[in-house]
């Protein structure tokens, strides 16, 4: 058995996966571990990021701490469209309507490069603008827009390649997007330190034993890298040549979703569902970046070594929350997939039995996280102050990692019901009305402690309204396959267009 039928055995495609009958736990599993894999290999990106910044200077390593949110917010605001698009695939699909599925899906992309573009272009000439209201100290602030101008540039390609994740992933295909998200990181990860700091006294080298001849061959080329712009180059690029790919598969649509050509001019029809749809969901996107831009604020008025302790552990953050972030997005599929069948109550289990092995999982995962705090905190950067602060950051957060589980569970249920303003109110409950407040309140008489303390309140908040929302059932009522947007000569009741 070759490497490839090895990973294969491990994963199980459309095919081979009943999301609306029989048992729930596998087929949600099987669903979510490649959303887990994708994830990681995101997060490994991110840390990446974070390691070398870190070598190559405490202002990069704070500079990409503020960039984040920022780029954060630029791919919030297009969220909606990707979150829409999924929702109608998933829910045409789930109701046995392949070809509305795949208008769904040509339209999607086709408003995403629109949107995209905007906000790159409003991205890259109001950086400045937004940096400024950060509050970021002039040593930082240049790196910051350096940083954030190439991003904006290349942010079709970025969001591009999201949204063909979320369209495979409606279909119910999340294998296919691991692999292609896999090559992407990598080359990610080995331009990085290529692009960071160039040929000469390259750390990369140090790390991997290239030394004598072979790196003095590299360091006679004279290029000395890019900084912290270098690193923004290396993820546009290697997003870029994902999102070709991407584009390559579902034109072709062998696997999973088609898309056409043909049924990609804008659709003002679509797009006011789109609208309907996506525009919570941008909130929810766009309320989650600026209640972290506004905190980044609160941690401005901090030293470096405070922001630069934030970054570390909200990307160590990242890495625990994976399993909620795919199980969420298994529980949006299923949810659509399982209410376009009709299978309601299967729905609503769904999303109870991912909150229940979500609050377990993440609490034993925080608690190891406690545990190890000092030491993981070290492996991102030798500068003490920065580990004291990270560590106490992970200790005071780490146990309430389970109710963001939770919140996630539910949240991914409203969206696949296409609620998706539920979803918004409820991360904006958590983040904006506890999470900044209590941050910005109680920094004042406990310093950096009071940053800390929010997280773990905000966490607990966030999980017990998701769950009480849910138990209210006002989300049963979310089937769009008879009112969605359909192409022409397709009818507007999925049942009369059946393709079997």
């Amino acid at each position: 058995m070759g490497l490839r039928d090895s990973v294969d055995s491990l994963f199980k495609g459309p095919e081979d996966l009943d999301l609306t009958s029989g048992d729930i736990g596998w087929p949600l599993f099987f669903l979510s571990l490649p959303i887990v894999v994708q994830n990681l290999f995101q997060v490994l990106y991110n840390l990446a990021d974070t390691f070398w910044l870190g070598r190559h200077s405490t202002e990069a390593l704070s500079a990409i701490t503020f960039a984040f949110p920022v780029v954060f917010l630029m791919i919030s605001l297009a969220l909606g469209v990707s979150v829409a698009g999924s929702v109608l695939v998933a829910q045409h699909i789930g109701a046995g309507n392949e070809k509305r599925a795949a208008y769904a899906a040509s339209q999607t992309m086709a408003y995403a490069a629109v949107i995209s573009i905007v906000l790159g272009v409003l991205g890259y000439v109001f950086v400045d603008d937004i940096t400024a209201l950060l509050g970021v100290n002039d040593t930082v602030a240049p790196l910051v827009v350096e940083y954030m101008r190439v991003y904006a540039v290349g942010l079709f390609a970025v969001f591009g390649f999201a949204v063909f994740m979320s369209l495979m992933r409606g279909y119910g295909d999340t294998v296919t997007p691991m692999y292609v998200m896999a090559g992407s990181v990598i080359l990610n990860i080995v331009l990085d330190p290529i692009f960071i700091f160039g040929f000469e006294a390259n750390p990369m080298f140090t790390a991997l034993g290239l030394g004598g001849l072979e790196a003095s061959a590299l360091e006679a080329t004279g290029f000395t890298g890019w900084g912290i712009g270098g690193a923004a180059i290396a993820t546009v690029g290697s997003r870029a040549l994902a999102l070709a790919v991407g584009l390559a598969i579902m034109f072709r649509g062998n696997h999973g979703v088609q898309i056409r050509l043909s049924e990609m001019v804008p659709d003002p029809a679509f797009g006011r569902t789109v609208f309907e749809i996506g525009l919570p969901a941008s909130i929810e996107g766009a309320a989650r970046s600026i209640s972290i831009t506004l905190l980044l604020v609160v941690v401005a008025t901090f030293p470096n070594a405070v922001s630069g302790a934030y970054g570390i552990g909200t990307r160590v953050f990242s890495v625990i929350f994976l399993p909620a972030l795919a199980v969420s997005q298994g529980i949006e599929t299923m949810t659509g997939q399982n209410i376009g069948a009709e299978e309601i109550d299967r729905a609503a289990e769904t999303n109870h039995f991912g909150a229940r092995s979500m609050l377990v999982l993440l609490t034993i995962g925080g608690g190891l996280i406690v545990l190890a705090a000092r030491p993981v905190a070290t492996v991102f950067s030798p500068d003490p102050a920065v580990v004291d602060h990270a560590t106490t950051f992970l200790r005071v957060a780490g146990l309430s990692f389970g109710f963001i589980g939770v919140m996630r569970a539910y949240t991914g249920g409203f969206r696949g019901a296409g609620h998706t303003m539920i979803a918004a109110v409820i991360s904006l409950i958590a983040l904006g009305f506890v999470r900044l407040p209590v941050a910005w309140i109680a920094s004042g008489p406990l310093d950096a402690m009071g940053l800390w303390i929010a997280f773990p309140i905000s966490n607990v908040v966030g999980g017990v309204v998701a769950y009480l929302w849910f138990k209210r059932g006002t989300w049963r009522d979310g089937n769009l396959t008879e009112s969605g947007p359909s192409p022409e000569g397709v009818g507007s009741n999925a049942a009369s267009t059946n393709d079997d």
